[in-house]
């Protein structure tokens, strides 16, 4: 099998038979729903494909070519009248570089729209009477040469932009003391990209456009635009479009059987892989009625690309291309209040929860007003790295929640960069976690988290200190999903451990642990104690006190439970140590295997 990642071209795909999972049934109903949409989803998540997709069944120019591309799969079985009869003009706004002066910048717009007219002009010069003209100084004064070109010919043009906002995600990213200035020069009053806009919406009045199919990934510029361009239908949220990008897990499970073959996989190989790709690639849920989780599909093709050539799983889970979305958990962390949506996004127990998704929202709410959670959570949620669920509060509020373990991965390293800022903690962490996943001695890990991460905290933490904090201190340490399959709220009889660290099945050829952590908090005041006693007393008084003996007891209650149901699961290839561990204010980490 040709697996085609990082492909976004459907006609090599197709015709060059690589792997393509059908999503072309979709096309009828992106037909009726609407005829100018905008349709979001994260980045690398399969929005080029789509397009391309479109591109290929609506140009006039592949009519020909219709049965060979489309014949074999669902729209090809029963088309809709529409196709192969439009002029396509596609435009993607991610391949312009943002990081110019304001003229440069306009310029870059003038000349990727004046590039795209050229190939069209060059496309169907065979079917245009009407010579069209470039205005080097004046894209848009070409695009309108295009309309009066097609003004005599039966057809119209459907326009395909993608990336749409990449203007507002590489402003927001950059944080430059101009970045304000010059995004609003873009998007307000005359601004190039408002105009542009503004010319679309002219066009599809009678002017030549028929059709708009616009991607992006949040509704940020959108939102800007709404008096420029207020005709776009959001269809991101309607169930029929959950799946158009991603893939469902039975679609895996027979790419799998089909692999198996040629790596001489058993039936229980396949259920193992197929259980390592839930746990770090599937979790998407992108309506409010999405019945079946989808997964990534770039992560997917990644994965399973090296599964076919090496008969093994990728050392590195976490594909390179999608560690970019760290900056924007890192965008949030660094706002005010931030910090605590993104550690809070790590408490499974306690979810994130809002009233709705925030929709209409521009770039100045991002870039100079106090953000609540809905602001923030919402992000999240666009940006790919929580999703909605399910579940619903008392009050009726969408819990969202992070969808995988490699989106979890990010989160850590985030936290991480605040509580291990210096080249000579990292290195001593490593060495302390490698002592840990070995030997199980968790005495140098505490000493570590007491001596380096304590130390970040301040008074103002306490307001909302609880055993998450704990947990987290010891997960951005712990976190690694080379050796372990890592989960900090794995669902147990309906319960949640605090952390479970399961040996990658390709990993337990190596002298590696599984780990069980059940974490509890005391608090000083409550208990009458002070930082400076505590600080003071030897480990065996500490777990003399009554309070940590009492935490000490609860915590063995709950991991007698958790251990009986791991091993059940994972039976004897378990090499199982189970662990409470007390933090005694910020000051001491008490701790017993148990």
């Amino acid at each position: 099998m040709k697996f085609p990642y990082g492909n976004a071209d459907f006609y090599k795909i197709i015709t060059e038979d690589y792997f393509y999972i059908d999503r072309t049934d979709r096309i009828r109903v992106i037909e009726d729903i609407g005829s100018t949409l905008l349709f979001l989803r994260p980045r690398r998540f399969g929005k080029s494909l789509l397009l391309s997709m479109l591109e290929n069944y609506y140009d006039v120019g592949k009519a020909t070519e219709f049965e060979r591309l489309f014949g074999h799969l669902a729209i090809g079985q029963n088309p809709t009248a529409k196709h192969n009869q439009y002029l396509i003009l596609k435009w993607n706004f991610s391949t312009i570089i943002t990081q110019l002066t304001e003229i440069e910048l306009h310029r870059a717009l003038h000349n990727h729209i004046n590039g795209t007219i050229e190939q069209f002009k060059v496309h169907y010069q065979d079917l245009l009477s009407y010579e069209i003209t470039l205005d080097e100084q004046d894209a848009l004064r070409s695009l309108q040469s295009v309309l009066a070109a097609i003004l005599n010919t039966p057809y119209k043009i459907y326009l395909l932009i993608d990336e749409y906002d990449n203007f507002a995600n590489e402003v927001l990213m950059a944080g430059q003391s101009d970045s304000k200035a010059r995004y609003e020069n873009l998007i307000q009053g005359e601004g190039i990209l408002k105009t542009i806009f503004k010319t679309i919406k002219y066009s599809t009045e009678g002017q030549g456009i028929d059709r708009v199919f616009i991607t992006g990934v949040s509704p940020v510029v959108m939102s800007d635009l709404t008096s420029g361009f207020n005709i776009a239908k959001n269809i991101y949220l309607e169930p029929e479009f959950y799946d158009i990008c991603g893939f469902w897990e039975s679609e895996i499970q027979a790419v799998l059987e089909k692999l198996a073959k040629g790596c001489a996989f058993s039936s229980e190989k396949i259920e193992e892989v197929l259980f390592v790709m839930r746990t770090f690639y599937n979790g998407y849920s992108f309506s409010y009625q999405q019945k079946a989780l989808v997964y990534n599909p770039t992560l997917t093709l990644y994965f399973l690309d090296h599964l076919q050539r090496q008969c093994e799983y990728p050392r590195k889970i976490l594909d390179s291309n999608l560690s970019m979305d760290r900056g924007k958990i890192a965008y949030i962390a660094a706002l005010p209040r931030g910090y605590e949506v993104v550690t809070q996004a790590l408490n499974e127990a306690q979810p994130l929860a809002i009233a709705e998704l925030a929709d209409r929202f521009g770039i100045r709410e991002m870039l100079e007003m106090e953000h609540d959670a809905t602001f923030m959570v919402s992000l999240l949620y666009y940006f790919g790295v929580l999703t909605l669920t399910h579940e619903r509060n008392n009050w009726g509020d969408l819990i969202l929640r992070i969808p995988n373990l490699v989106i979890r991965k990010l989160y850590v390293e985030q936290i991480a960069e605040k509580l291990l800022p210096d080249f000579t903690s990292k290195e001593q962490s490593n060495r302390v976690t490698r002592i840990f996943y070995q030997t199980g001695n968790l005495q140098p890990l505490c000493d570590f988290i007491e001596q380096h991460q304590f130390k970040v905290f301040d008074n103002r933490d306490y307001r909302w200190t609880n055993e998450l904090v704990i947990k987290t201190l010891f997960l951005t340490l712990l976190f690694n999903d080379t050796f372990y399959i890592m989960d900090s709220e794995l669902a147990l009889q309906r319960e949640y451990a605090d952390l479970v660290m399961i040996v990658r099945p390709d990993m337990r050829q190596f002298q590696l642990l599984d780990f069980l952590i059940e974490f509890k908090y005391v608090e000083l005041g409550k208990h009458k104690l002070s930082g400076e006693q505590i600080r003071g007393m030897s480990l065996a008084k500490l777990k003399g006190l009554s309070a940590i003996k009492k935490k000490l007891a609860e915590a063995k209650t709950k991991l007698a439970g958790y251990r009986q149901t791991l091993m059940s699961a994972y039976g004897a290839k378990l090499r199982l140590r189970t662990y409470s561990v007390i933090s005694v204010g910020y000051d001491r980490l008490v701790w017993a295997e148990v």
